[in-house]
């Protein structure tokens, strides 16, 4: 005969809550959980706004009116300027790169050995840049560049005899402008993740090759970039993303959006000039997606080049 007594149910009732309380605290919902943040601004702030505007690079955006035109915002792309602003983005990524990689590698080196003097002022000093805001530094930077024979650089290679330079106003020397003062803002940050990875490097692995007889540069080729490959992957990753997206410094530079001959036009400003400038969102979302694909194709092949999809055995 079932029990069916008051007590007999004040015993069940916190049996059922425990029961409750015990899923907040289930091994297998906990990660869950804690990754939902994640998630949701994943889903929130990535995946609508991407799916948003591959939705609208079909179509034509105007004060409304929305219809859809197929693939004739991607046929739109394929014309010189757009061609022009791949290959500004991608001469400065590339020269970004050769320069963002292996000068703060070399700096962390040396800050990071024990003969280095004052390793926190040069520390500080190099990662002051970083924290200027864009704008500042690109105003700074165009008074540095400009053509007068007043302006710094007009000033300093004068004074060697050589002729002042149109150094907004010529392609090659545009593009140095450009990539100096990436490096001018960039070292810095670059620096504090190769010296974070020389920091976890155990030094008894230095130890002992001093013992085995091993040269400086033995140490620094075998030992130092072979373990701190993880980290110049991630700033290779970060670095192409930053050229690529390079805009506020050339809008700066220019003091907008127009540079001679387009020497200064890159892909997110010509998806600056297109969507917002002349109000054809369709195709600033065109360029979008297109430049987000490319990214995402360079940083695969880069990945996969430094065999970052390789099983570890």
């Amino acid at each position: 005969m079932a029990n069916h007594s008051p007590e007999a149910a004040k015993t069940v009732e916190p049996l059922k809550v425990a029961k409750k309380s015990s899923i907040l605290y289930s091994q297998k919902v906990a990660p869950y959980f804690f990754v939902l943040p994640f998630i949701l601004s994943f889903l929130i702030f990535f995946a609508y706004p991407v799916l948003s505007a591959i939705n609208m690079s079909f179509q034509e955006v105007l004060p409304g009116q929305v219809k859809y035109i197929g693939l004739s915002n991607y046929r739109g792309l394929w014309n010189p300027t757009f061609l022009k602003a791949i290959t500004n983005s991608s001469k400065y990524t590339l020269f970004s790169l050769l320069i963002l990689i292996p000068i703060p590698l070399l700096l962390a080196v040396f800050l990071n050995s024990k003969m280095m003097v004052a390793k926190n002022f040069f520390r500080s000093t190099l990662f002051i840049p970083a924290l200027t805001s864009v704008v500042v530094a690109g105003t700074i930077f165009r008074l540095t560049f400009g053509e007068l024979e007043g302006s710094l650089m007009n000033t300093i290679i004068t004074s060697f005899g050589f002729e002042k330079q149109r150094w907004l106003g010529k392609e090659h020397l545009a593009m140095f402008t450009l990539v100096t003062l990436a490096a001018w803002r960039w070292i810095g940050i670059n620096l504090l993740y190769f010296m974070a990875g020389l920091q976890n490097i155990p030094k008894e692995l230095y130890e002992s090759a001093e013992i085995d007889g091993a040269s400086k540069w033995h140490k620094f080729s075998w030992i130092t970039i072979p373990l701190l490959k993880p980290i110049t992957i991630y700033v290779f990753t970060i670095s192409i993303y930053g050229g690529y997206s390079m805009f506020t410094e050339s809008y700066m530079l220019w003091n907008g959006n127009r540079s001679p001959n387009d020497i200064g036009l890159t892909i997110v400003g010509y998806l600056y000039r297109n969507g917002l400038e002349q109000n054809n969102l369709g195709l600033g979302s065109a360029v979008g997606i297109a430049l987000l694909v490319l990214t995402f194709i360079i940083t695969i092949g880069q990945l996969k080049l430094f065999g970052m999809f390789k099983k570890e055995e």
